[in-house]
């Protein structure tokens, strides 16, 4: 079973108020996470998958540098493709208001998820997306997340428009997510739809029956290792995993937070020593994706994973 370990790549001011002033240090928060300890952003999240040989899906979020210039998204892109990792495109709309000249002179305020523009309108951003991508030295894109998963029909329809392949924006654990979709199929597994492959979010039931969504800084690694190996034994076609940038940091600052850290480490290491059952795979030459039958059951872990969950997390609020 592939297992497709994916990041959403982001840099946020913490506000919409004073951005030039604050963007140099969010920048440097963001992408590096310097602290005594090491840089616990972008570059040790690369070291830890080279350490253990896996393989990752960058969604890089491009539209700030249309604000601040290209130059800081090729900082981002060179430090992924150095480390032999692929880069696609991930968008978040709230930054479209804030670039010069106007994205959209008719509409000079902020709507926060790609759901909220028109057809035209995301056509139009993925290929702003696309373009900073490619300026910014990025191989050919193949594959699109929409920020916050705010994806609707129409964003499937300007996904296919732009020419790529791949949409991984659903994810069934998100209301806002495919709102318009849900009616006619759900998106717990991939699926053909029209041209596209869709990959949605992996979710799966915890210990106690509750619906999750398979992110490093919301589960425990004990639940993602056994959510991961009763979708292989339930022949699930695939298993994805998100993780952000910043996930290993501490919550407004850069000092690493070790409770992410240390999952995050345990996670690749397990894909390391079981690589042969779980390769990681990419989306730029991907291995071939079934789509799952719809009655296909969910994954689960058990009670003594999740507990975990809930030990560490009691243990991070001390910390914080």
């Amino acid at each position: 079973m592939n297992v497709f370990l994916t990041f959403d790549i982001e840099v946020w001011c913490n506000g919409w108020t004073d951005l030039d002033a604050r963007f140099p240090a969010s920048f440097e928060r963001y992408v590096y996470g310097r602290s005594e300890a090491g840089d616990y952003a972008l570059p040790k999240t690369l070291e830890i998958m080279a350490r253990h040989g896996a393989r990752g899906v960058f969604f890089v979020e491009p539209l700030f540098a249309a604000r601040f210039g290209v130059e800081h998204l090729a900082t981002i892109v060179g430090l992924i493709q150095d480390a032999g990792q692929e880069v696609q495109l991930h968008l978040h709309p709230e930054w479209t208001d804030e670039i010069r000249p106007a994205v959209f002179p008719d509409k000079p305020f902020k709507r926060q998820h790609l759901c909220f523009y028109d057809l035209d309108e995301q056509i139009a951003l993925i290929r702003l997306g696309m373009a900073l991508l490619t300026e910014a030295g990025a191989a050919p894109i193949s594959a699109f997340r929409a920020g916050s998963f705010a994806a609707n029909a129409d964003t499937l329809t300007a996904v296919e428009r732009c020419g790529l392949r791949f949409d991984a924006s659903l994810n069934m654990n998100y209301p806002i997510s495919g709102s318009d979709l849900r009616a006619g199929f759900d998106f717990y597994h991939p699926r053909r739809h029209d041209g596209l492959t869709l990959l949605p979010m992996t979710t799966f039931r915890d210990g106690f029956g509750r619906l999750r969504h398979a992110q490093v800084g919301a589960c425990s690694a004990a639940e993602l290792q056994q959510a991961m190996a009763d979708s292989a034994a339930r022949d699930h076609p695939c298993f994805t995993i998100l993780s952000h940038n910043f996930e290993m940091l501490r919550a407004g600052s850069s000092r690493p937070d070790p409770i992410v850290a240390g999952r995050f480490e345990a996670l690749c290491r397990h894909l390391g020593r079981n690589r042969e059952q779980l390769p990681t795979a990419g989306l730029v030459s991907p291995p071939e994706l079934t789509p799952a039958a719809d009655t296909l059951e969910l994954p689960r872990c058990g009670a003594l994973a999740t507990t975990r969950r809930y030990a560490g997390q009691a243990v991070r609020r001390l910390w914080h």
